[in-house]
This record gives structure tokens, sequence and C-alpha cells, in this order.
């Protein structure tokens, strides 16, 4: 928005590698590749991860981009969901101690992280549409505790909801969660970015708290919000509150005042071995004590 002097601000995946705003290796820059969740969530290393995410930071900042859409902490609880490889674990605590760990050493560098698929969105089964029915303690004790310490004890600054239903209703209008759990009670100062083409209500969500709908151009957002907004139907108080936390958060990192930049590609020893020592630290031996 130039007349107000917001600049571009790019994202880029993601979990195991910062790959640039280039759809699927399809451009030209390289990234250092990291080991995928599931191998750095058995490190039992957070500070070890806390050192990929200062890598993975920087290569951010070499891609021109400012927010990392990572980490992945639902649970492995289906042998066929396919985001497993990305995700940490099947256990919550070391889930979100990883996620800290990585959070911190992103934002270490200037850039936000999106720690996702926020919530109960382990299944592959109608992923867009599915409800994820769980009761209240489950959802306390296992589901929300890797969230839970990314916020508290890592400081995420992003949250990505995820496509599916939690007992019926879709997390991008989950009142008790977005607001009620994760700003109110755990603090989160962030901003709520939806996941790509996730579905968005025009009046639910900002109530909720999205600040984000990805990607453009706006479906529930952009003009069909602003009408809502001059229509009376959504509260203009609503609206400047998404708006807020959103650019809040960009200005508490520098990044309303930081040129945009080029991308480029940087291939650094240091990194490569840190991506060497991250692998070898994921593997696992078994002895056979009798």
């Amino acid at each position: 928005v130039e007349r107000l002097a917001i600049p571009a601000v790019r994202l880029t995946d993601g979990p195991n590698g910062a790959r640039g705003t280039a759809l699927f290796g399809l451009g030209n820059e390289t990234s250092v590749c990291v080991p995928c969740g599931s191998a750095l969530g058995a490190t039992w290393d957070p500070a070890l991860v806390e050192r990929v995410g200062v890598m993975l930071g920087e290569e951010a900042i070499t891609k021109a981009c400012r927010v990392l859409l990572a980490p992945t902490v639902n649970l492995h609880r289906s042998p066929t969901y396919g985001r497993n490889f990305e995700c940490y674990s099947e256990d919550p605590l070391l889930s979100g101690k990883t996620a800290a760990g990585f959070v911190r050493g992103v934002q270490s560098q200037g850039v936000a992280t999106t720690v996702k698929h926020f919530v109960g969105n382990e299944a592959e089964f109608e992923r867009n549409t599915l409800d994820s029915v769980i009761d209240p303690r489950t959802l306390r004790e296992v589901y929300l505790v890797p969230f839970e310490l990314a916020v508290k004890e890592g400081g995420a600054l992003g949250i990505m909801t995820g496509y599916n239903r939690v007992n019926g209703t879709h997390n991008t209008s989950h009142v008790e969660l977005l607001r009620d759990v994760l700003r109110d009670e755990w603090g989160f100062e962030g901003f709520v970015i939806t996941d790509w083409f996730g579905t968005v209500s025009t009046e639910q969500s900002p109530i909720a708290g999205v600040d984000l709908e990805m990607p453009g151009p706006g479906r529930g957002y952009g003009p069909a919000l602003a009408q809502a907004v001059r229509d009376g139907v959504v509260d203009e108080a609503l609206l400047d509150e998404r708006v807020h936390k959103f650019l809040g958060t960009l200005d508490r990192l520098g990044i309303l005042d930081a040129e945009v930049g080029t991308a480029t590609s940087v291939d650094r020893p240091d990194h490569r071995a840190l991506a060497r020592e991250a692998s070898a630290t994921s593997m696992v031996l078994l002895k056979n004590d009798g």
C-alpha cells in the first residue's frame, strides 16, 4: 500500500528449508535442505533445532522473505497422514519443546514463524472439511500442547489455521480456540493466517481473530470484508483490530522499514555442516541388551 508506506512482504515455505517465493522448485535460487520435521524430532535436542532455526532464518532473508511458513506441530496420529514427514513426533511435549527451539532460532533473525496447522489437523481423509471431534481434556493435554509451548516458550509471532473443523466449527471461525485460548489465555500477540485457500467466513473469521487470508486475491476477506464493513455486518473496530495485529507484528520485526530485497542463492560451509550434524543426530540406534 504505497500511500501508507506499507511495503510488500514475502512469505516462504517451510519446515525443512526456505525455498523462496517460487512454487515447487521452479525458481533459480537454491536453498539449504535441512532434515525433515520427523528427523529433527528424533534428535531429542531443542537446542540443536534452535540452531537449525537460526540457519533457516538466515536463509529466509537471502530469499527476500520475512515470514517462514513453519514449524508444523501436528501429531503423528495416523500412518497415512500426508504431512507426517514435516511434523516432529507423536508426543505433544517433545513436539512443543522442539517447536519452541525452532521458533526462537528463526525469529532471532527478524523472521516471523507461523506455527501450523491450528489445531487437530492430523488426517488426510477429506482434509478440507474433516471434523476432528476431540473431548476437552484430550484437546488440552494432547493436541494444543505443541502450540502452547511454541507460543509461551518460543514466542511465536504467527499461527496458521488448519483446514479442518474442531467439534463442528471450522478453525478459521473458532472463537473459543483462536480468541479465548490462543489470545486471551496464552497471551499470543502475533498474527493468525489461514492455510492456502482455507475456508474463511467473512463475518465470523474477524470475530475469531483471523488477521490474514492467504493467498490473494481476497475471497472471504478483501473486497467482501470491505463491503461487509460498509453494510454494517462486520464492526469496523474488528477490521481495525485485525490490521493492527498484522502490521504491529511486522513493525515489531522492523519489516515495515526494510527494503524488500532480491532473492539470492547462498551456499555456506557452516550451513552444510549444521545440516549434516542435524541429520546425523537424528539417527537413533537401538541396542539389544537381551
